[in-house]
């Protein structure tokens, strides 16, 4: 079952990504090929007589908008990646009700993701500063350090780490219309392994919300953000995901997830809000994770919070 992708005009980096998806002809054709099949690279290529590399480029592209998406499957010699449709259905409403109805306002909070209140993880696990290891690899123990604070770049195979995010404005605004949630992250593998999926669940208020499959634990090209003592035999980069929750569910990078809503969530109660992010042992993919601050990865950004509210 294909998902439907519902966005606003105030998406602007998805559509963005989408708009450049279906601006080329040949990657069109690839959309109509795969209407009906799930092929290989080496298919496609042949179907639409391009070679190779030009194939895989325009499935990357495809991939990064989210209209394709592409998982290894077993075979006799060895795995393959097959690529197919992810959405059956793109709409983007360009006057949503929240800017129309009423006038509103946009606050911004940033989380490091060293400064978890709470976590339970399984290793292999580590936590990296930029300059350095915080504690020993595969030690539990580092994620107790007083120096976690300052991690940009975090790895566990199984658990969770969990953030609280200052409620105050959630309490007091008139109305909250929107609340996004933004990070950078990918699975967990030895070294790297960019076909290695990994289910990444997260939950809002206690209350799941909704998982995110991983494709892999990207590597083989360095994180634009990477220091230079990070090896390049290691993780380099991930995904930027988004989960936004309106009053009409929660959408992870703009797909619905979970039916919770602003007004079924504990949003405004407490003196915080929680986020929580993990990989649950009764996972399909237990493929670990990783979650990239600032100075790692390919977004030079920690965990960030936006509110759309009036006063």
């Amino acid at each position: 079952m294909k998902n439907t992708i519902h966005l606003s005009i105030y998406d602007t980096e998805q559509i963005s990504n989408i708009a450049k998806a279906l601006s080329s002809e040949q990657r069109l054709k690839i959309l109509k090929l795969l209407d009906d099949n799930v092929l290989n690279i080496s298919e496609i290529a042949a179907r639409l007589k391009m070679p190779m590399s030009s194939a895989a480029l325009h499935i990357k592209i495809l991939e990064e908008s989210g209209l394709v998406i592409t998982q290894p499957l077993p075979g006799i010699r060895g795995s393959q990646k097959l690529s197919g449709i992810k959405v059956d259905h793109l709409s983007i409403d360009l006057k949503p009700s929240y800017h129309t109805d009423s006038p509103f306002q946009t606050a911004y909070f940033s989380m490091p993701i060293g400064n978890y209140f709470d976590f339970g993880i399984v290793p292999p696990c580590g936590i990296v500063s930029e300059s350095r290891y915080l504690g020993a690899a595969d030690d539990v123990s580092a994620f107790f350090l007083p120096e976690h604070s300052m991690a940009q770049l975090i790895w566990f195979t199984q658990g969770y780490l969990e953030y609280r995010f200052n409620n105050q404005l959630l309490k007091t605004a008139k109305t909250v219309e929107g609340i996004e949630f933004s990070f950078e992250a990918c699975s967990e593998a030895q070294g790297y392994n960019n076909e290695w999926p990994s289910d990444i669940t997260l939950w809002v208020g206690g209350r799941e919300v909704g998982t995110i499959t991983s494709e892999g634990d990207f590597g083989g090209v360095r994180g634009q953000q990477n220091p230079v003592w990070w090896s390049e035999t290691l993780t380099q980069y991930g995904v930027l995901h988004r989960l936004f929750i309106d009053h009409g569910g929660c959408y992870i990078d703009g797909v619905k997830t979970s039916a919770e809503t602003l007004d079924s969530l504990p949003v405004g109660g407490d003196d915080y809000l929680t986020l929580r992010i993990g990989i649950k042992k009764d996972a399909k993919y237990v493929g670990g994770l990783n979650l990239f601050g600032e100075r790692f990865g390919n977004y030079s950004q920690h965990i960030n919070m936006k509110i759309n509210y009036t006063q």
